[in-house]
């Protein structure tokens, strides 16, 4: 039987590969939490994964958060993204782990990238500077996996998706990426019947959204593809692939969207003095529909989905931090 360890499961994206891991009766999942193994320690990593000795790896763990987050916690964002590729990565190679699977961020990708971006745009232009930091070191993960591909013929592989959410996504009012800060401010809005929400921003800049479940089934696709398929669509000195919908809409469409789920009535206010990140994050997502996958969840069924978890798992929200 085949031992994956999975780091991160616990995460948003870990816990829905988890799940589907579980339903493959020919894998062994190897699981430890945050209390159990501190990722950032080399030497426990490393002990680690002497004892359990797993045939592969996924790469789900990671310091993540939105604007405000990666804005405020600059060093603990690189350090520990940093840390956490490096041990997991360098050990799997020290103990001969032959096929290992890294997870991305589309922020990668320079501020101003010609739209949709493709994967060889990485490195051709600045990053956007409120999330520069987390931003290096994901590139730096998938440098460290095409770095071990080339000098010792691993076969490390990267997915990089578009913005996440779903189930299992992190509720905090501050430290929340885009979609599940406003499900709790809607949220609470309509519940103490406020007349209006704020929005960060002028609403005008576009994303791309992909449902957790998508990013999960495209993760263990490209992680269990043919070599030899995987190898002759990648170019060389390259790791990773686009995982996305292809389409994207305004910060003020997804508003309106949510509001419109939730069903609450009162008024939608941006706030123009906050930043508003860059422009436009849509990828090109033509390299893994090559490959045979393809996103199947509309972002209102994503969002229906997510709003019912929400409602499942966070009975007493309320947007002054306590949850």
């Amino acid at each position: 039987m085949k031992k994956i360890f999975l780091a991160g499961h616990n995460g948003m994206v870990g816990s829905a590969i988890h799940r589907l891991l579980k339903q493959k009766k020919d894998i062994k999942i190897i699981t430890k939490n945050r209390s159990e193994l501190d990722l950032c320690n080399q030497q426990n990593v490393k002990k680690f994964m002497m004892s359990e000795r797993p045939d592969e790896v996924i790469v789900a763990a990671a310091k993540v958060g939105g604007i405000y987050a990666n804005n405020k916690y600059p060093a603990d964002f690189i350090y520990e993204n940093l840390q956490i590729q490096i041990n997991l990565i360098h050990i799997s190679h020290l103990q001969n782990v032959q096929k290992l699977l890294f997870l991305g961020s589309s922020c990668i990708y320079p501020k101003l990238a010609d739209q949709p971006m493709k994967e060889d745009v990485l490195l051709t232009g600045s990053l956007e500077p409120t999330n520069e930091p987390y931003a290096i070191a994901k590139i730096s993960g998938i440098k460290l996996c095409e770095s071990y591909n080339r000098q010792y013929g691993r076969d490390y592989r990267s997915v990089m998706p578009s913005n996440l959410y779903g189930p299992g996504d992190n509720y905090h009012p501050e430290n929340s990426h885009v979609v599940p800060a406003l499900i709790g401010r809607f949220h609470e809005a309509k519940i103490k019947g406020l007349k209006e929400v704020l929005v960060w921003g002028t609403g005008n800049p576009k994303r791309e959204f992909l449902y957790v479940d998508d990013m999960a089934k495209a993760s263990i696709f490209v992680h269990e593809l043919d070599t030899n398929i995987y190898n002759k669509c990648i170019k060389k000195m390259e790791s990773h692939i686009n995982i996305g919908t292809g389409k994207d809409v305004t910060i003020k469409e997804l508003a309106t969207t949510i509001k419109d789920v939730i069903g609450y009535d009162g008024d939608v206010v941006f706030d123009t003095k906050k930043p508003d990140g860059v422009p436009r994050k849509l990828l090109n997502v033509d390299l893994v529909k090559k490959l045979g996958w393809e996103a199947k969840t509309s972002l209102r069924e994503g969002l229906i989905k997510s709003y019912d978890d929400f409602l499942q798992t966070h009975h007493d929200y309320n947007i002054d931090g306590k949850s």
